[in-house]
């Protein structure tokens, strides 16, 4: 067997391996306390990175077993393949790239945040209420919120803790409502209280809270934010290693070709 066919097996064996991250990234994704509600990235990401696997296990049974039409179409497929996911990666830090790093209040370690802060296509993602309400009715069947009554027993300990964007938006009233604090996610409001939409929203009940406020939307989208560009990171490095290996793949393909044609001239010359 000539060697260009033995290193196009092996190239194509990395791009199985490199379906893995991608895979991987997909599967994190879905586990995600906060992307387990949106399901809306991680599918994508799962299909292409599945997508990625079996065309490498073609390219790698054709290298090895010199079946020219499943190289054809590895490289065909596998073109395509790099286009798309170069697509998603490019796109997962556009949506993710505007903003949303949550502003500073007074006295609170924690941050706030914005729904404009977001870029308009995360703010569509949960601004039309059929999603939201979704979304929403997820939210409060978790430990999210729940868990900061066990873990703060003082007003002084949750203003100087660290939550999760999502915990800022979605647990407690904003801090410009001006609401006295009774525990993590129970608040007086005040007798003449901010007009804002979001301190109206606010609800003592545990299953409504701040989940129906823009705050919650913020907060998740912040959350969203950083669990994407993680994800986009992984993605970027395998389609790094894709191309690259998509390169010499083509290289070894096209030496390969010329080994027959120089193989068949000579058994024609003889």
């Amino acid at each position: 067997m000539p060697l260009s066919n033995n290193v196009i097996g092996c190239i194509n064996f990395i791009s199985v391996l490199l379906s893995v991250p991608v895979i991987g990234a997909g599967i994190w994704l879905s586990m995600g306390t906060v992307n387990s509600c949106v399901k809306l990235l991680q599918w994508p990401v799962i299909i292409l990175g599945i997508l990625i696997l079996l065309v490498g296990l073609a390219g790698f049974i054709g290298g090895f077993w010199r079946i020219t039409s499943l190289l054809v179409v590895y490289l065909i497929s596998m073109l395509v393949l790099i286009v798309l996911l170069g697509i998603l990666v490019g796109f997962i830090y556009m949506v993710t790239i505007k903003g949303g790093s949550g502003h500073p209040e007074p006295s609170r370690a924690y941050l706030e945040y914005s729904l404009q802060d977001f870029s308009g296509y995360l703010r569509r993602r949960v601004q039309r209420s059929y999603k939201w309400d979704r979304i929403r009715t997820c939210l409060s069947t978790t430990t999210i919120c729940p868990e900061l009554n066990q873990t703060f027993t003082s007003a002084l300990d949750f203003f100087n803790a660290h939550l999760s964007p999502i915990q800022s938006g979605c647990c407690k009233p904003p801090t410009k409502c001006g609401f006295t604090y009774v525990n993590p996610t129970y608040w007086i409001s005040p007798i003449d209280m901010n007009a804002d939409m979001d301190c109206l929203q606010w609800s003592n009940d545990q299953n409504g809270l701040c989940y129906a406020c823009d705050s919650c939307k913020a907060g998740l989208l912040a959350n969203l934010k950083v669990d994407w560009l993680k994800a986009d990171i992984f993605l970027l490095l395998a389609l790094i290693g894709l191309i690259i290996v998509y390169v010499i793949g083509c290289c070894a393909f096209r030496n390969a070709k010329t080994e027959d044609i120089f193989r068949k001239y000579r058994q024609g010359y003889t």
